[in-house]
């Protein structure tokens, strides 16, 4: 019940209750969340509290599948609203209502609810959308087979999130090491749409970098690309948004990269949130006989999971499996100051005082030094000769002084 960057849901069903495809079933009234649906028709069986990949325990419904036939007509896949309207004929409020009614979530990994980002606060003036079509890490390949695959509804999703903030611009940001994606949506459009090709790097796919590298912006410290005029979406999200709008079809699956050198057949899946890790993987031919670690998201900012049996949720781009080889745990060293993780670091921080400030609890200390504004991408730790768990110090920072902000309130 919690797959959204934001409030947790409240169940709307009960054990016992039979529940159709597509039928909203968690919900909360607090502004920045997003409700759940049924990814399947069948029984609710348990209603009660699981880990979830970060290891929290957050409320979870048990769904056993069920026959369709005895449901009612027009309910499977879609929300109770089955009244369709041409995206002409849509205000941009009564598009922020289907996105948010539909569950959409940003699609790139980070899962901030959709429809508050289509919603400016008064006096902020959006010019300009960008569909971020660059991967956010290695490995993961689910953004450019939608983009070969659904260009079509790229471009409708992309229209309908620029009617939604008032932007008359549209720009699409694509790595050149995906020609074929851009020809796609070269062929498929017949609007004026800017195609932007970008160096393939990592992070390109971060929200910041990605205005910094197509309109050469900087979002401010502390601040949201909202503060200078631009709202990003990933592909992913565009074509849930145009799915909502056309069919409305409530987000209940999505594409998951499962990929590694730890499964046997890695592959791009349509898969129904709620699905174990399992399954998925056994879908690909299942695990080597080297497996040893399985991640949700990619090797950069993933996350390992403690059992195959956590569930693809809205949040899951891309099913990691590594062998023994590949996921080598290093030991940490004392750091040597040679300042590679300065270098490297996107946003331009000081990772090297931060991890000693956070090392000896300085929690002030690493806010003066913005450990805010970290994205937590992992570069400066990927480079570090003595292999120092610099992003796991900076993830326990900014924790602290939440934890002591909120106390102060």
């Amino acid at each position: 019940m919690q797959q959204n960057l934001g409030c947790p849901n409240d169940p709307l069903v009960k054990v016992g209750d039979e529940v159709g495809e597509g039928q909203k079933i968690a919900d909360s009234s607090k502004f920045i969340s997003a409700p759940i649906h049924a990814p399947i028709s069948g029984k609710v069986m348990k209603i009660e509290r699981l880990s979830n990949v970060c290891g929290f325990d957050v409320d979870s419904v048990l769904i056993e599948a069920q026959s369709t036939e005895h449901l009612p007509a027009g309910r499977h896949g879609r929300t109770q609203n089955t009244e369709r309207r041409l995206l002409e004929e849509l205000s941009p409020e009564e598009i922020r209502k289907i996105v948010r009614e539909a569950g959409i979530v940003g699609l790139g990994g980070a899962a901030f609810p959709t429809h508050v980002k289509l919603t400016p606060p008064p006096g902020e003036k959006i010019d300009t959308i960008i569909i971020n079509g660059c991967e956010c890490e290695p490995y993961i390949t689910a953004d450019h087979r939608l983009m070969l695959e659904r260009a079509e509804d790229v471009i409708y999703g992309a229209k309908a999130i620029a009617k939604a903030v008032g932007a008359s611009r549209i720009i699409v940001g694509i790595e050149n090491n995906k020609p074929d994606a851009i020809e796609k949506l070269k062929s498929e459009t017949n609007v004026k749409f800017e195609i932007q090709i970008l160096k393939t790097k990592y992070p390109q796919g971060g929200e910041k970098q990605l205005i910094k590298a197509i309109l050469n912006r900087e979002v401010p410290s502390g601040g949201l690309p909202l503060d200078i005029g631009v709202v990003v979406q990933n592909v992913g999200t565009a074509v849930a948004i145009a799915e909502a709008i056309k069919f409305g079809k409530p987000l209940i699956q999505r594409v998951v990269t499962v990929t590694g050198s730890g499964v046997k057949d890695p592959q791009n899946l349509m898969v129904k949130i709620g699905t174990t890790f399992g399954e998925v993987i056994e879908q690909c031919g299942g695990l080597t006989d080297d497996a040893v670690k399985v991640i949700m998201g990619g090797p950069m900012t993933g996350i390992a999971a403690s059992s195959l049996d956590m569930p693809v949720v809205k949040a899951t781009n891309c099913i990691l499996v590594l062998n023994k080889k590949d996921a080598k745990v290093f030991e940490e060293m004392a750091c040597i100051r040679c300042g590679r993780c300065i270098k490297a670091c996107p946003v331009g921080l000081l990772p090297n005082f931060l991890a000693d400030y956070a090392k000896l609890k300085d929690w002030y200390k690493t806010e003066e030094y913005h450990v805010a504004d970290c994205i937590e991408c992992g570069c400066c730790a990927y480079v570090c000769p003595s292999r120092i768990f610099l992003v796991q110090y900076f993830k326990v920072a900014k924790r602290e002084l939440q934890i002591r902000k909120a106390v102060c309130k």
